[in-house]
């Protein structure tokens, strides 16, 4: 069992979805649109934002929240991602990549989430 936030894979993944996030933004034709750059970033930011405050979090509701702001954090980005690629700020690939890091990040909220409630 991790001892901090720092060591789930929740929480790395979530680290790399900003990452990725942040790389992105900073590509010229997309740095141009602040508005879709700024709810990118925010999103991303919250999925590692949440997973943290909710492990730090020591009631089980306060946790469970936490942990569904970033699952829905996770999806925020998803939706975004498809500005992205219609517009065209993204290849198909890129889109693909940035997905799977959405989709896994969401499911690592998920078992959270699903690790608070009493067995």
């Amino acid at each position: 069992m991790p001892s901090s936030f720092e060591e789930t894979d929740a929480w790395k993944t979530a680290r790399e979805l900003a990452k990725i996030v942040y790389g992105l933004c900073r590509r010229e034709s997309l740095s141009r649109d602040f508005g879709l750059c700024d709810q990118l970033r925010r999103a991303a930011t919250s999925v590692m934002n949440n997973i943290a405050e909710g492990w730090e979090s020591v009631h089980a509701a306060e946790k469970k929240q936490a942990y569904n702001y970033a699952r829905r954090s996770c999806g925020e980005v998803r939706s975004l991602s498809y500005i992205l690629l219609d517009n065209p700020f993204i290849t198909a690939d890129e889109h693909s990549a940035l997905l799977r890091h959405c989709v896994q990040a969401g499911q690592l909220a998920s078992g959270l989430i699903r690790s608070v409630d009493p067995r």
